[in-house]
């Protein structure tokens, strides 16, 4: 079992494992982002450095977390971990260790959850401060806020903690959780997250983002569908002087014929305070403003092959020589963005089913998973920075792929040429573009015929007694 250790200087050294995975030589553009000497001083915060002469010290536990996430299908399993931490140790000269994924489970357990978070924030909060200027839109950061969902194993304390559907049999469906993120437009780093079931009071995507206020600041530009697009959630960010674009929400009628006309389809509008939620205090409701001034703008958005929709944006950016209306419109356009993230992050880094027996072990495997996907979007940045082009232009997948390519050659040292070899990884991926491919679009069928096996219906004990039966 690994002992702890309270010595970051100690640890400096492993750390730099885990570091040089993503950093690169020092010199390149976001080289210092989440440096060794940072993740040794956070786990010793923590109290959480496993002791040097350990196997699975707390650097080489983090560093095949990682690896984890990075890797596709059966190859993200515990057993592939540790055959990295032998092969690791092998080349350095370590003590290697037995096929067993006992001892790695046990030390991956010890990760302290608040530092593997606050490692997450911090690589993504100083990924988003250094971002070139012209990645910002006016100046402004933009941020994207979405949620997603993911299941788990179907376990007593998963099925505590994160209760399956109610529509779903009991021992047929799979716990399920609900994440709120917010991510950045301009570096796509992930800035933060709130966590929770999908049953219960108080558990909705709106309820999520109310926790999440602390990561925009006065100045930001928030971007999001219409689902968000509430009077409580516009005037509590207005108050904290961060700006608004989001689709006006359904339940929302809207008349150009009133109100100050800015242009075609482009008006300013005044919101009247409804009546207070029941979840609202009368506190808060009485420190809610009255009205609320907002614009509101009208576009038609036409794909080809698809029909032509015409959605309505409503936004604080009321000045119309600042941001003129097409300008709030490509805004909005850009709210995709975010659901291509999600996508990376369920599909390329796996975290559309988690296989963990353990509340805690889930929320583990959720913050390294956001912290795996900062560092991937740390090389995209210096990728970016070094060809002149955008971070968002480059693709997340082969990002990944080119990483975990040189993943064992970078970490034990044994590249001849460091330097040359970041040189070479970083133009293939910047040479990589996907953002821009004018004229594509696809039909959403499948032409390969898939077998399945059917759904499963009954809770598997039942359905292990029917076969024996037969």
């Amino acid at each position: 079992m690994p002992t702890l250790s309270t010595d970051p200087a100690s640890h400096h050294a492993g750390f730099a494992v885990v570091a040089h995975a993503f950093a690169g030589p020092a010199g390149l553009p976001f080289s210092t982002v989440l440096t060794a000497q940072e993740i040794a001083a956070v786990f010793a915060e923590h109290h959480a450095l496993f002791a040097a002469g350990d196997i699975y010290s707390a650097p080489l536990v983090l560093w095949a977390f990682l690896a984890q996430t990075l890797r596709e299908g059966k190859g993200a399993a515990c057993a592939a971990a540790v055959a990295d931490i032998a092969h690791y140790q092998q080349h350095t000269g370590g003590k290697v260790p037995c096929g067993d994924t006992g001892d790695y489970c046990r030390a991956r357990a010890k990760l302290p959850l608040p530092a593997l978070e606050q490692l997450a924030r911090q690589a993504a909060g100083t990924l988003e401060q250094t971002a070139r200027p012209a990645w910002l839109w006016h100046d402004k950061h933009v941020k994207l806020i979405d949620g997603f969902t993911f299941t788990m194993l179907d376990t007593p304390e998963n099925q505590q903690a994160f209760p399956q559907a109610a529509s779903q049999r009991p021992g047929v469906g799979l716990p399920i959780a609900r994440v709120c993120a917010v991510l950045s437009l301009a570096t796509g780093a992930w800035l933060d997250l709130a966590v929770g079931p999908c049953q219960g009071k108080q558990t909705g995507e709106t309820a999520l983002f109310r926790q999440l206020r602390g990561s925009l600041t006065s100045g930001d530009v928030v971007v999001f569908d219409r689902y968000y697009c509430s009077y409580w959630i516009l005037a509590e960010l207005q108050a904290a002087g961060v700006d608004v674009c989001a689709r006006l929400h359904q339940s929302r009628h809207s008349d150009f014929r009133r109100g100050p006309r800015l242009g075609k389809y482009d008006h300013l509008v005044t919101w009247v305070r409804p009546p207070r939620p029941t979840w609202m205090t009368p506190e808060h409701y009485a420190r809610m403003p009255a009205t609320l001034p907002l614009r509101e703008v009208r576009f038609r958005v036409s794909s080809p092959g698809v029909r032509c929709e015409s959605l309505t944006v409503v936004t604080t950016l009321t000045d119309p020589e600042a941001y003129p209306k097409d300008q709030i419109a490509d805004l909005f356009g850009h709210r995709w963005n975010v659901e291509l993230d999600i996508r990376h992050i369920k599909q390329t880094l796996h975290l559309d089913h988690v296989a963990c027996k353990s509340p805690a072990m889930v929320r583990r495997h959720l913050a390294v998973t956001w912290l795996a996907y900062n560092l991937i979007r740390k090389v995209l940045a210096t990728a970016a920075a070094e060809h002149q082009r955008l971070p968002r232009q480059l693709g997340f997948t082969l990002a990944c792929q080119e990483l975990l390519a040189s993943w064992m050659l970078v970490s034990c040292g044994v590249c001849r040429d460091l330097p040359g070899h970041w040189t070479h990884l970083l133009a293939r991926i910047a040479a990589n573009t996907v953002a821009d491919r004018p004229g594509r679009f696809e039909p959403r069928v499948l032409k390969r015929r898939r077998h399945h096996y059917p759904l499963m219906m009954r809770p598997r004990q039942q359905l292990r007694q029917l076969l024996a039966a037969a």
